[in-house]
């Protein structure tokens, strides 16, 4: 199944969700059980997200590393 970004459409990369009263935003990794609170963005979408003056954001997606670390001697 494949789900789209609440803003353009684009394949989701992320499911964001917020508590009001907390002021608290997360941003996690869309999974197969999406349940019917949050909503997904893309990654162009979650990576340009700001949350409100004043209200934290904790990004709690896993990080896909393109190559693997270098180690110089």
């Amino acid at each position: 199944m494949t789900v789209s970004c609440t803003r353009c459409g684009a394949p989701a990369a992320a499911v964001m969700t917020f508590n009001y009263a907390e002021g608290a935003v997360w941003m996690d990794d869309v999974t197969d059980d999406i349940e019917d609170y949050g909503y997904l963005l893309c990654a162009d979408h979650s990576d340009r997200m700001t949350p409100p003056h004043g209200w934290t954001l904790t990004d709690r997606r896993t990080v896909t590393r393109l190559f693997a670390p270098v180690q110089v001697a």
